[in-house]
């Protein structure tokens, strides 16, 4: 039986994308730049520290970039890179995927 090998960049992409909350932060961004208590307010649930320690990841692996606008007080937006806009197609397809096979329970 041939079992197939799972790529090392493959392995990789989903484990850096499949962290709590990941998703749904570069998600977010795919509307523009956001500054840090937009995003925090746009994801329910979703903690300070662990909004920070995220952004923190994706801006180390080139996804998104802080940038800090010398202005009085200090304006922090974060915004994504090419190589996290390249996601996009990804999030199209799995909303297209979600429209047809999950159905949405409103009990609660």
């Amino acid at each position: 039986m041939n079992i197939p090998q799972m790529c090392p960049r493959f392995e990789k992409a989903m484990e850096l994308l499949s962290k709590r909350w990941t998703v749904l932060i570069v998600f977010q961004l795919t509307n523009g730049p956001q500054r840090f208590v937009a995003i925090e307010n746009s994801i329910p649930n979703l903690s300070g520290k662990v909004l920070s320690d995220r952004l923190k990841e994706l801006e180390e692996e080139g996804i998104i970039q802080r940038m800090v606008y010398p202005e009085k007080p200090v304006r922090i937006e974060y915004s994504l890179t090419d190589k996290g806009r390249d996601l996009a197609p990804l999030f199209d397809h799995i909303g297209s995927w979600a429209t047809r096979w999950i159905e949405v329970c409103h009990d609660k």
